[in-house]
């Protein structure tokens, strides 16, 4: 049934154009299009649906982006219904943000998008020496994370103007100081206290569970040894090195090439020049800088008449005292180094020896005479052969790659039972790796591109094994890949996790041992009273916690005032069991003053963050959000 779609394509074309057409005409292009429109709601904000589809494609895009920040992140943390849940909440704030922006007609202007780019750290990267925005650079950054520039532009415009909307309630909160004081003085109390603790590790020693015991702990948590879906693919990429590789440079071009840049390839014309400053900054008075200009061109005349005279006159009579005393000497310059006014003065002199008219900067006014001229080196042609092949590939490269992608998208679709094929037609390189859904830690490239794993994880990549299209994965590259072998999401059978089972069954073992020891001595120090012999007590608190367990540090720091001293059981999980005497309350270290503004400070902030939750919870009753999914047991409410 392909193949014969793939070998009759016009016929295939015509048909469906007599199959689309009445639908548009009966239903209309917006019933067309909301019947392709699948996927369970998901959620609804002001009467708008977000739907499975859209919820998807969020996290997709937001594990992309947390594992390039973060390569080393585990990508399963990231594939949890918490994680995705996270997202879904994400999206519906989103919603509601861009929903109350509206409403309030708060609009993003050019201006204001503009100057937001500026101040973005990646793309002011990008500028190049002459300040101007590297576009290809630009269009790689974006297209990394699936858009083009004016998607990016579109969603950083959305950005500004929904953050407006929070901004109010946010930056205007504040903090009463005693308030701070209290929060902050309960926060950073200090306990003394004797520890007795009783880790897991003392208890695992001679543990050797039966096969009955490692079956039962196995079919108890089978949930912690599901197998991800992966598939083992080949893949092609087509890039601008790729087409360069296939180029071969004619020797008259690449001298052609030469004689057209070698004024570019020469470094830059230097000159040497002597000054004379009379000082007039640009704060001072009208009257000043007249009087600073005038005496500017009494010393020009003196010197116009005795050109041989100026390092003397300038020794004697300029403000600058760094070049002065070398009669004004300014050293070789580039034109790009100094000040416009100052460069085009020096530049603009024919030859040595000539001086300008007077020259006017925000130091004041200048005489400028040049002194000398060092012309810029043109390098050989046999010098500049290497540098001169590779550019000259690259702009060919450049020229036939449109031609050449056109070539490699339809090949891998002609052809879609094999990559071969367009491998050898186009000299690429068929690279091998198994993939899941999600993007490996670590993973880059064409591996880390969300549309590139949905494509290979499609029926049709899966169950036909045919390739899949041409994605574009960045500026000028291209992808195919091919499914070899595909395995399904599945739980590992004991006998391939056996070790795992054995070891964790072992710690969960030992942390109940501990526990059952820990409770035990705890029972008995309780009946001995102030009698009870424990470690030798230490002085704890949130930022001074001798390295003990934060469970322990929070059990300790939330007992009760009143009812010290107390005994306290605290278990650690698999780390084990504790015993923790609070004796008392110990005195407080002073803050410094600094470090006491900077805590009444992040109190203001903590303050400012609880009054904007509590109104984007009053903007999502106005705008009547409904979740039609349910959150993971233990997803706190927002």
């Amino acid at each position: 049934m392909f193949d014969f779609v793939r070998q009759h394509t016009k016929i295939m074309m015509g048909l469906l154009f007599l199959l689309i057409i009445p639908s548009f005409v009966f239903f209309g292009l917006e019933g067309y299009t909301r019947m392709n429109e699948g996927g369970q709601v998901v959620a609804r904000v002001a009467g708008s649906e977000i739907k499975q589809a859209e919820w998807d494609f969020a996290h997709r895009n937001e594990v992309q982006r947390m594992l390039a920040q973060t390569p080393s992140l585990d990508p399963s943390l990231l594939d949890s219904p918490e994680a995705k849940y996270a997202t879904l909440e994400r999206l519906v704030r989103d919603r509601v943000l861009a929903v109350a922006a509206d409403e309030a007609h708060l609009v993003t202007t050019d201006a204001r998008l503009a100057r937001a780019l500026q101040e973005d750290p990646a793309i002011a990267s990008l500028r190049k020496p002459d300040g101007s925005l590297d576009v290809e650079r630009y269009r790689l950054l974006v297209g990394a994370q699936g858009m083009t520039p004016e998607m990016f532009e579109a969603n950083a415009r959305r950005q500004i103007s929904t953050r407006q909307v929070m901004a109010g309630v946010g930056e205007s909160g504040f903090g009463v100081a005693a308030a701070a004081d209290a929060t902050f003085g309960a926060f950073l109390q200090r306990r003394e206290v004797q520890v007795a603790q009783f880790p897991a590790g003392d208890f695992s020693a001679g543990l050797q569970p039966t096969e009955a015991e490692l079956e039962a702990w196995y079919k108890g948590h089978v949930e912690q040894f599901r197998a991800p879906e992966q598939a083992k693919i080949e893949y092609v990429v087509l890039d601008l090195d790729a087409v360069k590789k296939n180029i071969a440079v004619n020797e008259d071009d690449l001298k052609s090439f030469y004689s057209q840049n070698n004024a570019q390839l020469a470094g830059k014309e230097e000159r040497r020049a002597s000054h004379i400053l009379v000082n007039a900054p640009k704060s001072a008075s009208a009257d000043e800088r007249a009087k600073a200009k005038a005496r500017a061109e009494e010393l020009l005349a003196e010197v116009r008449k005795n050109p041989g005279s100026f390092a003397d006159v300038a020794r004697k009579s300029s403000d600058d005292k760094g070049s002065a005393a070398s009669g004004g000497d300014l050293d070789y310059l580039v034109r790009s180094a100094i000040d416009k006014p100052i460069a085009d003065a020096i530049f603009g002199l024919a030859k040595k020896g000539d001086i300008s008219d007077v020259v006017e900067s925000d130091f004041g006014y200048h005489v400028i005479q040049l002194t000398d001229i060092r012309a810029p080196k043109v390098p050989s042609f046999a010098e500049m052969r290497t540098q001169l092949e590779g550019e000259l590939r690259t702009q060919q490269a450049q020229r036939q790659f449109a031609e050449t992608a056109e070539t490699f998208t339809n090949t891998v679709y002609e052809q879609s039972d094999s990559l071969k094929p367009v491998a050898d037609k186009l000299k690429l390189q068929i690279q091998t790796a198994t993939v899941t859904p999600m993007p490996a830690a670590g993973a880059t490239g064409a591996l880390a591109n969300a549309r590139l794993l949905e494509a290979v994880f499609s029926t049709d990549a899966t169950q036909q094994k045919r390739n899949t299209e041409a994605i574009e994965i960045g500026t000028n590259q291209l992808v195919s890949a091919r499914v070899v072998e595909h395995s399904p999401a599945r739980t590992q059978a004991l006998a391939e996790v056996k070790d795992q089972v054995r070891a964790r069954w072992i710690a969960q073992r030992a942390a109940e041992l501990a526990k059952q020891k820990g409770e035990a001595q705890l029972a008995e120090w309780k009946t001995q009273g102030d009698k009870a012999k424990l470690p030798a007590a230490v002085t704890i608190a949130r930022d001074d916690t001798h390295q003990f367990p934060a469970k322990l540090i929070d059990a300790a720091l939330r007992a009760d005032p009143a009812a010290l001293p107390t005994l306290l059981g605290v278990d650690l999980g698999e780390q084990g069991y504790a015993v923790v005497r609070v004796d008392k309350i110990a005195p407080s270290r002073a803050l410094p003053a600094e470090a006491e503004q900077q805590v009444r400070q992040q109190y203001a902030q903590a303050w400012g963050a609880a009054e904007t939750v509590a109104y984007y919870n009053l903007l999502k009753e106005r705008f009547k959000v409904r979740m039609e999914v349910s959150a993971p047991a233990g997803t706190p409410a927002q």
